[in-house]
């Protein structure tokens, strides 16, 4: 798959169009990940909108996103980079054998804080 397809797929998973960023910042700005992710919510975007696809692929950044939208909440043209972000993780971790979270491995990861929908969430992102 070239990347120019591998975009296109990602555009299509997310139903985002990273055309209407203007590359204003203000994701980035908001982003309470921002100091752990390797590439920001804006160079997502134009990543994604040049066709860098690869780059993200190979990043542990499509991991550190909480998806909590507050990306969304503050762009003025209404991207959605945590919608790209998923994409981008789904295309990552859906080839057999590529799933980032593994049954076997969650005992060790919680505590009795943990919230229940966070374990939810989680198998339904990362083992697709």
């Amino acid at each position: 798959m070239t990347n120019l397809d591998m975009r296109d797929e990602i555009v299509r998973i997310s139903g985002v169009n990273p055309a209407k960023c203007m590359a204003c910042g203000k994701c980035s700005g908001t982003c309470p990940a921002y100091d752990e992710m390797e590439f920001h919510p804006h160079q997502f975007v134009a990543m994604i909108k040049g066709g860098n696809i690869e780059p993200l692929l190979n990043s542990e950044s499509v991991y550190r996103c909480l998806t909590c939208f507050a990306c969304a909440e503050r762009c003025p043209r209404g991207v959605e980079p945590a919608k790209l972000i998923d994409a981008v993780r789904l295309m990552k971790t859906r080839p057999q054998g590529a799933n980032h979270l593994l049954a076997d491995n969650v005992p060790k990861m919680l505590d009795e804080e943990t919230p229940q929908q966070l374990l939810v969430s989680a198998f339904r992102k990362y083992t697709k």
